[in-house]
């Protein structure tokens, strides 16, 4: 059992590092109708690999129980993942939106050998795990002749404060720096995502610019272009990914590269009883991936979990200032 895991783990490793020999060396010969990282044919056929073949070898010489089709895929796809982290082939943040769905197809290839391999037919087996092995090299040249689709996401999220519109106004045109410790418990801070630092203003009215620092030098620039004072504040983004350092955020998720970026966003104040404004703020994003259906599940989470930080910041801002002032 444990040699078949090992296998299965060995075989994804092999995979990722090709691919990363690709990246460093763009001319070398695994160039030539290769995978990449991320595709349909790496991110979901490879873990099917790895699990086929980790429930595969037991099957040739034994029948597999359920639940060892269903698991035994799991150990296999966990140690190749926690294989390209210590490497430093991936980043924390990309393994943790890659774990899930490998999961998945990790225990969809196991169940897959589980069902059609029998103890009384090794070669078959042996056979079947060779053409499995070889599938993502199958699966790549028909993926890519599709081009990326674009997903154009909004996102929104509101809070109600209790204080007045001029008091909101004054903490979202510009959000002065923000302590570690106002920022309330995220989840994607935990696996690496950068929090929120400030936001300044050039100056007020449309075609001001903002910039919205966030921690490990990533910056937005956001130009106004809408300016209706204790309404609406919207603005234009743009990703100033020159800054970036390669540490900060992992190459695929970089914001502003070719898979996702941040296009627009807006404040808007509405009354909500006496005393009581809600807040909305909507982020308008890209996905481009072969696999968006699965994509913008993260990339909606991540930027619901950053607005719901920022209006948090914002509402015990506000909140704080309007009690001070009644005092």
């Amino acid at each position: 059992m444990f040699g078949s895991i090992a296998c299965g783990a060995v075989y994804g490793l092999i995979m990722r590092g090709l691919i990363r020999i690709q990246e460093l060396h763009p001319n070398s010969l695994t160039s030539i109708s290769f995978i990449w990282v991320m595709s349909v044919a790496f991110i979901m056929v490879v873990p099917f690999a790895m699990g086929y073949i980790a429930v595969g070898m037991n099957a040739r010489s034994a029948p597999v129980s359920w639940v060892r089709r269903i698991f035994l895929p799991w150990p296999a796809v966990l140690l190749s993942l926690f294989g390209c982290l210590i490497v430093a082939w991936e980043g924390t943040i990309c393994l943790a939106m890659v774990a899930p769905i490998a999961l998945l197809f990790g225990t969809l290839g196991g169940i897959t050998a589980g069902v059609l391999l029998r103890p009384q037919q090794p070669r078959t087996a042996t056979f079947s795990m060779v053409v499995v092995v070889v599938l993502p090299f199958l699966v790549w040249p028909l993926e890519a002749r599709l081009t990326h689709t674009q997903d154009i996401r909004n996102v929104e999220s509101d809070v109600l404060i209790h204080a007045s519109p001029e008091t909101i106004w004054a903490n979202i045109e510009r959000v002065r720096s923000i302590d570690a410790s106002e920022l309330p418990t995220s989840w994607n801070r935990k696996v690496g995502f950068p929090r929120p630092i400030e936001a300044t203003l050039s100056h007020e009215g449309i075609g001001g610019v903002r910039h919205a620092t966030f921690a490990g030098d990533v910056l937005f620039i956001e130009t106004i272009d809408v300016w209706e004072p204790r309404r609406r504040l919207g603005f234009s983004i743009h990703a100033d990914t020159s800054k970036i350092p390669a540490t900060t955020l992992d190459e695929h998720v970089t914001v502003g590269g070719e898979y996702f970026d941040v296009l627009h966003g807006e404040y808007i104040l509405e009354p909500a009883g006496t005393g009581t404004i809600r807040l909305r703020l909507i982020s308008n994003h890209r996905v481009s991936t072969d696999f968006n259906w699965y994509a913008r599940l993260w990339t909606e989470a991540v930027m619901r979990d950053v607005q719901q930080s920022i209006l948090y910041v914002i509402q015990r801002r506000c909140e704080a200032d309007a009690t001070s002032t009644v005092k």
